[in-house]
């Protein structure tokens, strides 16, 4: 059983609907995890994600501004080495070197968790999620879909993406696409909280609704501001 964290749960600002303004940086949360002897590596973990999402978005030109929690902003632009464990996936023969960069993440986050807890089940579902649409997106343009799968083996056998598959594809723009999988993340996490029961899995789910919450007002800002830069050219 892991530790109650109650003091610290109960510190914490609620955080709402998807959509709403995070009441807290992911940044804040991983110190007030820190300070009070939280599970500093799981909420790393989830945090780490989206730090490498957001290295992804910078690499396409889809953001100008990162806001990394584990990494550096230094790191995210490439100007600074990722972590060893991290940068050895970059020189994976045959791989792409994104797609590499994620197996050598999924990897480690999979020795982290611990079997049986909330962030071993959220590992295999992203990793199920992220192969679900990169083989839909492969398909599409007639390619290997193989090539572009990671870590296969750590992903969750019995999730069904279908209906996300056909949503996204259907959606009108990036932005929409890019949502509805957030929303079914959301949705997922909203099937696996651990309510009161103040351990490490509530505080874990706190983190990856966050990191949520968090991603959809960038996504929407970075949008507006191309909107209004095309209008005002």
């Amino acid at each position: 059983m892991s530790p109650s964290h109650y003091f610290l749960l109960s510190s914490l600002p609620h955080l709402g609907e998807l959509g709403d303004a995070p009441p807290l940086s992911a940044g804040e949360l991983l110190e007030r995890v820190r300070q009070s002897g939280g599970p500093t590596g799981a909420i790393e973990t989830i945090f780490l994600s989206d730090d490498l999402l957001q290295r992804d978005a910078l690499q396409a030109g889809e953001i100008d501004r990162p806001d990394p929690a584990v990494l550096t902003e230094d790191q995210l632009r490439g100007e600074m080495p990722l972590p060893a464990y991290l940068a050895a996936g970059q020189a994976a023969p045959g791989r792409v070197p994104a797609d590499a960069v994620w197996a050598a993440y999924f990897s480690q986050a999979a020795r982290t968790a611990a079997r049986g807890t909330f962030l071993a089940a959220w590992v295999a579902w992203e990793v199920a999620l992220r192969n679900a649409l990169a083989r839909a997106r492969a398909q599409a343009l007639d390619l290997d879909a193989e090539a572009y799968l990671v870590t296969p083996d750590l992903g969750d056998p019995d999730a069904d993406f279908s209906r996300l598959v056909n949503e996204q594809s259907g959606a009108a723009d990036p932005l929409a696409a890019m949502q509805a999988v957030d929303r079914a993340r959301w949705d997922w996490l909203g099937s696996h909280e651990a309510w009161f029961t103040f351990g490490d899995d509530e505080l874990a789910v706190y983190a990856a609704r966050l990191v949520l919450m968090t991603r959809w007002q960038r996504l929407g800002k970075a949008q507006a501001e191309k909107e209004h830069a095309k209008s005002a050219g």
